[in-house]
């Protein structure tokens, strides 16, 4: 499952109309939660966006792909997780 969690870099970002416009624009297909109080941001210690964390069954971060990129080992990570019981 893809949970997407917006948190704002300025304030501007805040509004829930415009990160739904955004989605929309993007053609993102999963749903995103808006984090405006950084509540997950800091339960997870992320430091930079973008910060892609794949978290398995259990809660565990397994991995972390901070920055642009990285997109074929993340995919990799995925694949190598999904079968897990």
């Amino acid at each position: 499952m893809v949970i997407g969690i917006h948190t704002p870099e300025f304030d501007r970002e805040k509004p829930l109309a415009g990160v739904k416009a955004a989605c929309n624009v993007l053609g993102i297909p999963y749903p995103v939660a808006l984090d405006n109080d950084f509540a997950t941001w800091n339960r997870y210690g992320t430091q930079y966006w973008p910060t892609l964390h794949l978290i398995d069954k259990r809660g565990i971060i397994r991995h972390t792909q901070i920055g642009e990129g990285g997109y074929a080992e993340m995919e990799a990570m995925i694949r190598r997780h999904l079968n897990e019981p």
